[in-house]
């Protein structure tokens, strides 16, 4: 039995890579979406999932931010060797500086997969969605713009993020 003292044991489904654990996620989240929106509303419901999918994406970009061991843009580029792992997303980067980290993305498996379920309506609720209060969670000072995606549409993704000069990042240490 867990005491209420016991810290939770720390998120580790990543080390899967993140492609496979939204694809596990997808196929128990999808039926229950589908079916609390017969039951309450399909309006309801979503907004219900973006929120708890927001929140859940900004305490896992703070948790990510420690296992870095900081939350500049270095080390949250260096971060995305989750997101492509196996080939996940193909990236072209933009520009990197300390200030700086811009990227396209080129080709999405997340994409593919959501339509590979028939569920590409979920792809940015449950993915896409995540993007902007998972930096927020890693670091609220770095800006998060985006104007399309793979997911909507487009031919790429355009990811950028940046850090004003005077907004220096934070060395995380254990206390």
């Amino acid at each position: 039995m867990n005491d209420s003292s016991d810290q939770p044991k720390p998120d580790t489904l990543n080390d899967i890579g993140v492609l496979k654990r939204r694809e596990v996620e997808a196929r128990i989240i999808a039926p229950l979406v589908e079916r609390f929106a017969k039951e309450f509303g399909e309006e309801r419901v979503t907004e219900l999932a973006r929120e708890t999918v927001i929140d859940v994406a900004r305490t896992q970009g703070a948790a990510l931010a420690e296992a870095m061991g900081g939350n500049g843009l270095t080390e949250f580029a260096n971060s995305l060797t989750n997101w492509t792992k196996g080939g996940a997303l193909e990236i072209e980067v933009r520009e990197q500086t300390e200030t700086t980290f811009a990227f396209d993305v080129v080709r999405c498996r997340y994409a593919d997969m959501y339509r590979e379920l028939d569920i590409p309506e979920l792809g940015a609720l449950l993915s896409c969605n995540r993007d902007g209060t998972m930096v927020e969670g890693f670091n609220p000072q770095i800006r998060f713009e985006r104007n399309q995606t793979i997911m909507g549409g487009a031919d790429h993704c355009d990811f950028r993020y940046s850090l004003s000069p005077s907004e220096t990042p934070v060395a995380i240490t254990d206390q």
